[in-house]
């Protein structure tokens, strides 16, 4: 068994590590198309300003991508690092989209990336603009690849476990590509991309409004990007709902958690709007709910039910008991493997081997589990449900309140009034970092919904880790936190900068 604290350092660093890295992900994927939007006017109009504005977003967007590269490229490696009983488990399987990821995608967008900035004198208009298109095509094929890597792991589709290899090992890589979970994840998570690139569009244009600089440069660029931003806040909201229909099919435990609901209801479910979740009464003290709303946007009718926390609970607790049987006659065909009823035991009881794996947190030897380590593995089975419910309904509310932004930026650009209404402009100013705090909830939401598994069903969390010391991983979680705060506070200050200059940036004593 591998010491508690380490696993919990060693999912700090990943989650430190990660969510650095998002800081700069969403801007890319955002400001990647919008690039693409006004270089695309420009080649049809032939209007100069345009060029300008493209090559002025591209300044930011190019500091930002850099940024990106460099705190990715470690996450890749933590794998081997601190998740190599993780690596060896699934490593046949997770590593495929990956290793496309960086010989396709990440080859191709940084190609791209070097033409889009050192082209412009070099290729024509039309040659220049498929640079452009395909340095966005890059961006996105890179998340889209990293997103069924991560999709896997919620929904572990086309894979099985081999018990002669001791591994899990692919058995249909379309369904591995084609994962219901990896396509409402991706189109979800690259929307939230380009919200955030609208928005930080959005709101730098409206403080040159403010200031009265650059004004004919702002108006184009917030049209721009009110429009784009609208088109990818509705795409958000509209396809959360996918994705959380996906969730009810694959991980009920998280729906569960998210809705902080203890009991299972009659079909249709209510949806509490808000409510104060006690995990030690297993109940919510108080709530505000909507009948039906739960079960018609997460099963899309009105009888399927939706199990509550107690039921979820009785029945892993049903599936550990099985999964232990599970495990118990796999020891016997590791030592002998000819034994049939022991293969005929592991065979009935495979499904469920993964959940008798959650025991050897309190049981080394699962045969030696008591009711009390049955019970209380159970119980970690869902996760703890405030941390879950209370960042739903951030993300959601800023969601609705990033939609109601673009609506009046979309006003405002149609009748040209951004000047009679500074108020508004402030709030585009200051809204900017709602779209990385709506992100960093849902990547939460995500991961942590996930817990207690690395692979839901299948591999536990605590299973996952390196041998390492705690004082190995405090040391490098300082290391990665100081450094990337200074990757941090470059990027911070040459944003501030060339954001403050405005096209004035793209003057050469300005480079």
């Amino acid at each position: 068994m591998i010491d508690s604290t380490v696993v919990e350092l060693s999912r700090l660093q990943f989650a430190a590590t990660a969510m650095y890295h998002f800081i700069f992900v969403p801007l890319t994927l955002g400001l990647s198309w919008i690039l693409v939007i006004m270089e695309s006017v420009y080649v049809m109009t032939g209007k100069p300003i345009y060029k300008e504005m493209t090559q002025f977003w591209g300044k930011l967007f190019g500091i930002n991508f850099a940024l990106g590269v460099t705190t990715g490229i470690t996450m890749e490696f933590q794998f081997g690092t601190n998740w190599a009983y993780y690596s060896h488990y699934v490593g046949d399987i997770f590593g495929a989209p990956l290793a496309i990821e960086g010989l396709m995608a990440f080859f191709l967008e940084s190609t791209m990336f070097g033409l889009f900035f050192f082209g412009w004198d070099r290729l024509s208009k039309r040659g220049h603009l498929a640079v452009t298109t395909l340095l966005a095509l890059g961006s996105n094929l890179s998340a889209i690849l990293i997103l069924i890597a991560n999709a896997w792991m919620q929904d572990p589709v086309g894979s099985t476990f081999n018990p002669v290899t001791m591994r899990m090992e692919l058995t249909d890589f379309a369904a591995l590509i084609l994962n219901p979970v990896a396509q409402s994840k991706f189109v979800h998570t690259v929307a939230a991309g380009y919200v955030t690139g609208a928005l930080f569009v959005l709101g730098i244009s409206a403080w040159y409004l403010l200031k009265n600089k650059h004004v004919e440069f702002a108006r184009r660029s917030f049209r721009i990007a009110a429009a784009f931003g609208i088109a990818g806040t509705l795409s958000v909201i509209v396809l959360g709902d996918e994705s959380g229909y996906a969730v009810s099919e694959s991980q009920k435990s998280k729906l569960a958690a998210l809705e902080a609901m203890w009991e299972t209801e009659p079909a249709p479910a209510g949806f509490n709007i808000v409510a104060w979740p006690n995990e030690e009464k297993q109940a919510n003290d108080w709530a505000i709910k909507v009948p039906y709303m739960l079960g018609l946007i997460a099963t899309r009718s009105t009888t399927e039910v939706l199990p509550g926390i107690r039921e979820i609970r009785a029945k892993n607790k049903e599936r550990i008991v099985s999964g232990i049987e599970a495990l118990k006659a796999l020891d016997v065909m590791r030592k002998d493997p000819n034994d049939t009823a022991a293969k005929d035991t592991f065979e009935k009881h495979r499904a469920d081997m993964g959940y008798g794996l959650l025991v050897k947190a309190y049981a080394p030897d699962v045969s030696q589990a008591t009711p009390e380590m049955i019970e209380q593995a159970a119980r970690d089975s869902v996760p703890k449900v405030a941390p879950l419910f209370w960042s739903f309904r951030i993300m959601v509310g800023l969601g609705f309140m990033m939609l109601g932004l673009f609506i009046v930026a979309i006003w405002l650009s149609i009748y040209n009034t951004h000047k009679k209404h500074p108020l508004f402009l402030k709030l585009f100013v200051w809204s900017i970092p709602a779209p990385w705090i709506a992100i960093m909830c849902g990547w939460f939401i995500a991961e942590y919904g996930r817990q207690p598994w690395t692979v839901f069903g299948m591999l536990p969390t605590h299973l996952s880790a390196s041998s390492l010391s705690a004082g190995d991983l405090l040391g490098s979680i300082a290391g990665f936190v100081g450094f990337y705060t200074l990757l941090l506070i470059v990027e911070m200050y040459l944003m501030f900068k060339y954001a403050r200059l405005g096209p004035a940036a793209l003057q050469p004593n300005h480079a």
